[in-house]
């Protein structure tokens, strides 16, 4: 037994782990030592031991489609970057880095990418999510600095969630929330989202604001503070959408709190006003002194592990390196730490340009680093055009199969979490280890290295001649102190000559924010969002995370126990707008605006607004057929951020009745035709897919059995149909399909795959989808934890389980991560 304490790859709260390792079989546990989550972890957290084996992984490099050697790999990369250098101009080489980089790697791709191809065409999936962020801060600051601390999330009289779900994208912060709130019954918490969520169960105030009025919520308050009457509480209400008298009540809480905190993410950030929008928050507590003291502040949570890390070395097209800029000072100190004369001297090109000026083909070359643009960019099909038409498109992933990996020239197989070696910084500021507690499977390496590998391969060995993790962080460490006087908070002169066993053995760090000298603020003219809605689009799309699944499921969507909670896309729509557009609970709808549709399945929920949608931003296509919630959203960006708004699309939405509907299970899933819809759905020791379409699938299913030689057991009732294919007395395949989809007991058709039936009575049984004597479906999955179901806990409300706390004593729902109390809940509300 073998125990290792790392940091969970997941969101930015930056969840220290115990990785135990044994018989070949890796769980976990979250570390009580570590200060951003003392012990607790999310269900993703915990099924982080399930994410660690080798199916689908790419354990090789390919080059045009065959695997090949590293020797072989490298020189056909440098060859062919060296050549689009030479012909066209550093400028036409772009990297794409991700927030699931370490900062070594990070530093890597950054210093090799500016300081020495001489562009600063690098720039990362966080653009996504945090730029906003960064812009607010660095405008009313001076410097991308986070001046708050989780535990001033639990020592607030106040905490404001504002475009934030953060019961199920922050959900260990969000319990240390629930915790202190149950300490303080004094504390209020006021939650600003134009959805009802999960977030919303401890809201003392839900303020349900018209989607991307949150600028002219923020500003009234600001006038309100400063005694200004330019935007007087009737105004805001009309911009917000919300009762006066709501508005009054949350302008009373702030301006009378003692101490007040405000949480923001991607319902902010993700707009065409997200930094006006940013500051818009920071400038209340300027204002009101609400700020650099315990409980208070302006807090952006980053949305991944190391959003921050990236921010830190300088990972964003628009910055330097170590919060420096492109001015000549900063220009000058980069260049001589580095050592170079190529350094670039002005910033490249933001995410969503970047891939328009591959699209231009002015951007001949590009190298995506562990992230997926093809599906999680806007107008991913433009996005996907573009891929395919790009000269050179290289890749480092974990997974051999993605979107994005399809459109590759040049695949390098990178390290995966437990494999790889150095630091995170979550959304507080706090540099942690991630440790290797696995061997590298295959040629696998760390991205640092096969940077440097490519750094070597065009000329600039001495610059990349690393040969620990270590190294690098000591280097980017010592470049923040570099001629660093105090002008820069953001400095770890300490620990810039770390050892490489204390660097080994380097305790969670948290570096300090300053007594920020340059507080400023800034003038904010409230806009309303870009999106146009009309009558052949009526309706507004917001998209965004849900508690299970993890960007774009290259990680979780294999884990069967995370599609557990939501194994589908789903549209989520409220009754009186359901009754307009004829859409049923449970039944399919095709959503489209002018650049895309998307398949999802309806749920009705009273928490939206009127002609708003929800839909979730995971899917993508290895996970279904037209599943992709960015192929409808337009690429409408912030002019200072470059942040793309993600959260307002107009659409329509019509009802889909396919002619029937089904489910797939094989052992190795077959190429449907083009006619059939599918989502694909973890499962334990088999594939499958749930099926649709307005052609049977029936005929094609037999027909591809047969030729396969395998021995059919077919049934036909009704309007049901379905089909077993044997091998020699094991189960190959299974369908079935009926007008309606059929209810099918998931766990025993997948205990058939594993345990070959002898009895012809349990292959009848098999071939009806059900054990005999079994209750159908257990219900959707409420508690991915213990596998808990909605019927479950439906029959335990009828039996006199009235509360959250009386399920988890007979269910034990609810009593670990705790992210699905809200919705136990409400069962607990709406079931008599």
């Amino acid at each position: 037994m073998n125990e290792t304490r790392t940091t969970c790859p997941y969101c930015g709260v930056g969840c220290g782990v115990v990785a135990r390792v044994e018989g070949g079989t890796v769980s976990v546990r979250g570390d009580e030592t570590h200060p951003a989550n003392l012990g607790r972890l999310c269900v993703k957290g915990s099924a982080l031991g399930e994410t660690t084996g080798l199916a689908g992984r790419l354990l090789h490099p390919v080059v045009d489609g065959e695997e090949t050697t590293w020797p072989q790999a490298l020189d056909v990369a440098g060859e062919r970057l060296r050549e689009v250098i030479e012909t066209w101009g550093p400028q036409a080489v772009a990297f794409y880095a991700s927030g699931q980089l370490l900062t070594e790697d990070y530093y890597a791709a950054n210093k090799l990418m500016k300081g020495f191809i001489g562009a600063a065409n690098i720039d990362t999936n966080s653009r996504l999510c945090m730029s906003s962020a960064v812009v607010g801060y660095k405008r009313a600051f001076g410097e991308d600095i986070v001046p708050c601390s989780y535990e001033d999330v639990e020592n607030s009289d106040l905490v404001v969630l504002v475009g934030s779900n953060a019961a199920w994208t922050h959900p260990v912060l969000y319990q240390r929330l629930v915790k202190a709130r149950q300490q303080n019954p004094a504390m209020k918490v006021v939650v600003i989202d134009p959805r009802k969520t999960a977030t919303c169960d401890i809201a003392d105030l839900h303020l349900p604001l018209l989607p991307g009025s949150d600028a002219g919520l923020f500003v009234g308050l600001l006038n309100m503070i400063q005694g200004t009457t330019e935007w007087p509480l009737a105004r805001v209400a009309e911009f917000c959408g919300l009762p006066a008298e709501e508005v009054g009540t949350f302008y009373d809480w702030f301006m009378t709190a003692p101490r007040a905190i405000t949480l923001y993410t991607m319902g902010i950030n993700q707009s065409s006003s997200g930094s006006d929008k940013c500051n818009a928050i920071i400038n209340v507590h300027l204002a009101s002194g609400k700020f650099a003291r315990p409980g208070c502040g302006p807090f952006s949570l980053t949305g991944q592990p190391n959003a921050m890390g990236g921010r830190e070395v300088g990972g964003l097209a628009n910055q330097l390196a170590a919060h420096m800029n492109f001015e000549p000072d900063d220009l000058s100190r980069v260049a001589r730490f580095w050592g170079t004369e190529r350094l670039a001297q002005t910033p490249g090109l933001m995410a969503v340009e970047l891939f328009d000026a591959i699209a231009r083909g002015e951007v001949k070359a590009v190298w995506i680093m562990g992230t997926n643009p093809a599906v999680s960019l806007p107008d991913s099909h433009a996005v996907c055009q573009a891929l395919a038409a790009c000269p050179l498109v290289i890749v480092s992933e974990v997974m051999r199969d993605t979107d994005t990996s399809r459109f590759a020239h040049i695949q390098f197989p990178a390290l995966g979490w437990g494999e790889k070696n150095g630091t995170v910084t979550n959304s507080e500021r706090r540099i942690s280890r991630q440790r290797a507690f696995l061997p590298a499977p295959g040629e696998a390496r760390p991205d640092w290295w096969i940077i440097a590998q490519v750094a070597k391969q065009l000329g600039y060995a001495e610059a990349f001649s690393w040969q620990h993790p270590q190294e690098i962080f000591c280097e980017h460490a010592a470049l923040s102190a570099f001629e660093n006087n105090g002008e820069r908070a953001f400095n770890l002169k300490e620990l810039a000559s770390l050892s490489r066993e204390e660097w080994d053995a380097l305790a969670p760090y948290q570096w300090e924010a300053g007594d920020f000298p340059h507080r400023k603020i800034i003038p904010v003219e409230p806009e309303k969002h870009g999106a146009t809605v009309d009558a052949l689009y009526p309706l507004l799309l917001n998209s965004g995370r849900i508690r299970d699944q993890w960007h774009t499921m290259t990680r979780t969507g294999y884990v069967p126990r995370l599609m557990q909670h939501m194994d589908e896309p789903r549209l989520e729509i409220g009754a009186e707008d359901a009754a307009h557009f004829a859409l049923c609970d449970d039944q399919l709808a095709r959503v489209s605006s002018p650049r895309g549709v998307m398949v999802a399945r309806v749920k009705i929920n009273n928490g939206q607004r009127a002609g708003e949608l929800f839909t979730p931003m995971h899917w993508n296509g290895c996970f279904a057929r037209q599943g992709k919630v960015n192929a409808l959203v337009e690429g409408r960006c912030d002019p200072h951020s470059g942040q793309p708004e993600s959260k307002q699309t107009a659409v329509r939405v019509m009802p889909w009745q396919p002619a029937w509907q089904g489910d797939l299970y094989a052992r190795e899933l077959p190429e449907l035709p083009p006619s059939a819809y599918w989502w694909r759905k973890a499962a334990q020791d088999v594939q499958r897919m749930t099926v649709a379409g307005d052609k049977s699938l029936l005929e094609w299913v037999m027909a591809h059995c047969t030729g396969q030689g395998w021995q059919l057991q077919i049934a036909q009732t009704g309007e049901r149909s379905s089909v077993l294919a044997w091998q020699q007395g094991e189960l190959m395949l299974g369908f079935w399909e009926g007008k309606t989809q059929p209810e099918l007991a998931q766990a025993f058709i997948e205990e058939a795959f594993r345990t070959a039936p002898v009895e012809l009575a349990e292959r009848h049984a098999i071939l009806n989808g059900q054990r005999p004597g079994e209750r159908g479906d257990p219900g959707r999955i409420i508690c991915s934890c213990f596998s808990v179901g909605e019927n479950a806990i439906r029959e335990a409300i009828a039996e006199g389980c009235d509360s959250a706390a009386a399920l988890g004593a007979k269910l034990r729902c609810g009593t670990n991560c705790g992210s699905c109390v809200p919705e136990l809940k409400g069962l607990c509300k709406v079931t008599v």
